[in-house]
């Protein structure tokens, strides 16, 4: 008689083991598309050579293969059901007796344990390496980006005064951020809500520091007054070097950790936090994405071979998964629209993908 938790460890361990294999294959071409991509647009523009170039290719691949990460589970999870299938082994199981949800838990729960572990350490991990690549391409490409035309625009504020802050330039040495060129518009909040311009403060240069931004160079003009030029000076700033280029980062390149206080201090400084809402609820639901399509590629993948027509519904579910990932893209579209919520444009995708799993299994199950 078969052990309570033998069939169980059977089907995880080749669960796992078609995961991995179908990891190496999406790693192996999102890793040599990265390195023609990045061979393409850094190496001819400035001297690198391969081992630079490879090393830029590590840091930018991991983003693009969470992302991915969905038809990680789906392809993995076909691959070991169906090989399952065609060795006759999900026979034996279902002529013992076996339900298929004793079979299909396993890896349902291992594809949640692991979106756990996405969210709690490869998302902090995979931002880190995304910030690092930005760093390094950018000092990469230092010559040929001051030829370049650049320009930049921030905000920050509180409830009492919101600036407005234009750059021609900026540069990050040593984790510092450097304005060139800057124009500050500074405006105070009215009683009524509204905001009354107070001053415009040009400079040469403008350092974030712990607090404050230092100018150099620094002429202001208040409303019905000239311009007066003065050698430096600072002005407040609730910003630090992370948040200040968090603001015109990728949601995708900000780990989930800092998403809250990015949030926060987006709002605060009056722009739509809406990105970066979505892009939290996103990393929250990715457990409950990675059991959906091992639930979906499970309930496309035990049609008995005697009975026919395996190979066609195992085609049906790669199409239902590139259809998901389209109709998840779609509802991210219309929540950045502010057509629906933050929540609802995260969750929905794979609330339903789990539900349709769910039902094709009952479906073929029960009957």
């Amino acid at each position: 008689m078969i052990g309570v938790g033998m069939i169980e460890r059977y089907v995880l361990k080749k669960t796992l083991g078609s995961l991995a294999a179908a990891l190496a294959v999406v790693a192996a071409l999102v890793m040599l598309i990265a390195f023609v991509d990045t061979s393409r647009s850094i190496g001819t523009r400035t001297d690198v050579g391969f081992g630079e170039l490879l090393y830029l290719t590590i840091l930018q691949a991991p983003a693009t293969i969470l992302v991915l990460t969905p038809f990680i589970f789906l392809f993995g999870n076909l691959g070991a059901f169906v090989g399952l299938n065609r060795r006759s082994e999900l026979i034996a199981m279902r002529a013992a007796g076996v339900s298929a949800w004793r079979f299909i838990m396993p890896a349902a729960t291992a594809a949640f344990i692991m979106g756990l572990i996405t969210v709690v350490a490869l998302n902090p991990l995979t931002a880190a390496m995304s910030a690092q690549f930005e760093t390094t391409r950018n000092a990469m490409m230092e010559n040929y980006l001051k030829s370049a035309p650049k320009g930049m625009w921030l905000r920050q504020g509180d409830d009492k005064r919101q600036i407005v802050i234009h750059a021609r330039a900026r540069d990050q040495v040593d984790g510092t951020v450097r304005l060139r060129g800057v124009s500050f518009f500074i405006y105070d909040i009215t009683p009524q809500g509204s905001l009354q311009f107070a001053s415009r403060i040009e400079a040469d240069e403008a350092k974030l520091e712990p607090g404050f931004w230092r100018l150099t160079g620094m002429r202001e003009a208040l409303p019905g007054a000239g311009a007066v030029r003065s050698g430096g000076g600072q002005i407040p700033s609730n910003l630090d070097d992370r948040t200040a280029t968090e603001r015109f980062s990728n949601p995708q390149a900000i780990a989930v950790w800092r998403l809250p206080e990015t949030i926060k201090r987006t709002e605060a400084a009056g722009f739509s936090s809406i990105p970066f809402r979505i892009r939290l609820h996103q990393i929250l639901a990715t457990p409950l994405l990675f059991a959906a399509m091992s639930m979906l590629a499970a309930a496309f993948s035990l049609r008995l071979m005697r009975l026919g027509g395996l190979a066609g519904l195992a085609g049906a579910g790669v199409t239902l998964g590139f259809g998901f990932f389209f109709f998840n893209e779609l509802c991210g579209a219309l929540g950045k629209a502010d057509v629906l919520t933050p929540a609802l444009a995260a969750w929905t995708p794979p609330v339903v993908a789990l539900l349709a799993g769910l039902t094709l299994l009952c479906y073929t199950e029960d009957g």
